[in-house]
């Protein structure tokens, strides 16, 4: 802004008369700001008189167009700290809890665990920080899962990161049609088989998916073909990885499952055999869920040829098996009935098959002979969630380099 240097009095009582000797020109507010500071400090303001007083007040008006509020305000500022200056503008932002590197653990845990619903990853953050002691995950441990999904879509977050043949049911006089009733009680066990797929005319290898009705313990093994004769040892092995009694083992009707041998075997060990009754779709609708979230998502849909059945099946039983049971959260339903006496599951609560088992009455009871609460519990603590997670992902990604050597599998 330029102006007459230092106007007296009689200067501006002509100027405010008659405007002809002054032109003004400003950048912007700090211009502005700057002027009223000089002039005030060259007129001496606070010792003026009153009527000089609104002499200088009328001339800065005139001057800068600023309002008389506007006015009134900077010379109040000036008289209480001897200066004019523009406020500095500080944006309102609301103070960030969860930092980089907050999402970068996050980033890592989901790689691990390939991903899991919001309430899953909840509570695996929650036993990092709680269980098992981890400082890193203090402020994830605490994130809701709405924010945790808000975490999941920033920007800092996404930086960083065949078909199926469903087996077809063989009517034989084996097992009784009819859902099982385990009564709260471990070791009823959902069975089903997985495909890896065909690939000119080869059969791929072959998932066994068994799961417990009550805790959801999941045991997988892998057989190179679906004949009795090659499921009947795979079976016996995945029956022996659950740490308790079993008490009934139930599938749909494919001849896999209900077979002579597979009952003879069932028959040894004193376990009721059951197989899905027609039209009840949701018999075996546990396992068949477990089949997408679980094999589908690890094991993916591509052709693997037969003989790399024993590998698979090593990396289910040393790595996949444990980590499934001990470090991975399942939704476990609450069933509530309205008054038309329809049922309805609602999931609140998170658990892994352990932690769920652990929390039986009595369940110590339900064990085999030789296995103990704390063998598992001493398991269960041997690695946290995400380092679980972590060696079971190097271990698939070597398996996987078996398969597809020419390939990168993320």
């Amino acid at each position: 802004m330029q102006e007459i240097e230092s106007p007296s009095p009689d200067q501006m009582q002509a100027f405010l008369e008659s405007s002809q000797e002054v032109h003004f020109h400003a950048e912007g507010r700090t211009d502005i700001y700057a002027w009223v500071d000089r002039t005030l400090r060259q007129q001496n303001y606070p010792k003026l008189s009153r009527a000089h007083k609104g002499l200088v007040r009328r001339y800065v008006k005139k001057m800068t167009g600023l309002s008389r509020a506007q006015v009134t305000r900077l010379i109040s500022q000036f008289t209480k700290t001897q200066a004019v200056k523009p406020p500095v503008y500080r944006r309102h932002r609301f103070p960030r809890r969860y930092t980089a590197a907050d999402v970068a653990l996050l980033v890592e845990l989901d790689q691990a665990h390939g991903r899991l619903n919001g309430p899953a990853t909840r509570q695996i953050l929650e036993r990092e920080y709680k269980v098992f002691g981890h400082q890193q995950y203090e402020r994830l441990a605490t994130i809701s899962v709405a924010h945790l999904y808000n975490l999941r879509n920033s920007a800092g977050y996404r930086r960083q990161r065949i078909e199926y043949t469903a087996t077809r049911p063989t009517p034989v006089a084996i097992g009784e049609r009819r859902k099982p009733v385990p009564e709260g009680r471990p070791g009823f066990l959902r069975i089903d088989t997985v495909h890896q797929g065909d690939l000119e005319g080869v059969k791929g290898v072959y998932h066994i998916n068994a799961v417990d009705e009550v805790t959801q313990w999941q045991v997988v093994g892998a057989a190179a073909y679906i004949s009795e004769a090659w499921l009947q040892p795979v079976l016996g092995a995945i029956l022996a990885q659950f740490p308790f009694y079993l008490r009934g083992f139930h599938s749909d009707n494919g001849s896999e499952f209900i077979n002579y041998r597979v009952a003879e075997l069932l028959n040894k060990l004193l376990i009721e055999q059951t197989k899905s009754r027609p039209r009840h779709s949701n018999d075996n609708g546990l396992v068949e869920a477990k089949n997408g979230a679980v094999i589908r998502k690890h094991m993916g849909y591509l052709h693997i040829q037969a003989e790399h059945a024993d590998a698979i099946h090593d990396f289910y039983r040393d790595h996949l098996n444990p980590y499934l049971n001990f470090h991975r959260p399942c939704g476990q339903a609450e069933i509530k009935t309205d008054a038309k006496g329809k049922e309805k599951r609602i999931y609140k609560r998170y658990a892994t098959p352990w932690e769920v088992f652990r929390q039986l009455p009595e369940a110590a009871t339900y064990l085999r002979p030789g296995q103990t609460m704390a063998e598992l519990e001493a398991g269960a603590l041997r690695l946290s969630d995400t380092e679980a997670a972590r060696r079971m992902q190097q271990a698939k990604h070597q398996l996987f380099r078996r398969f597809y050597p020419e390939a990168r599998h993320a």
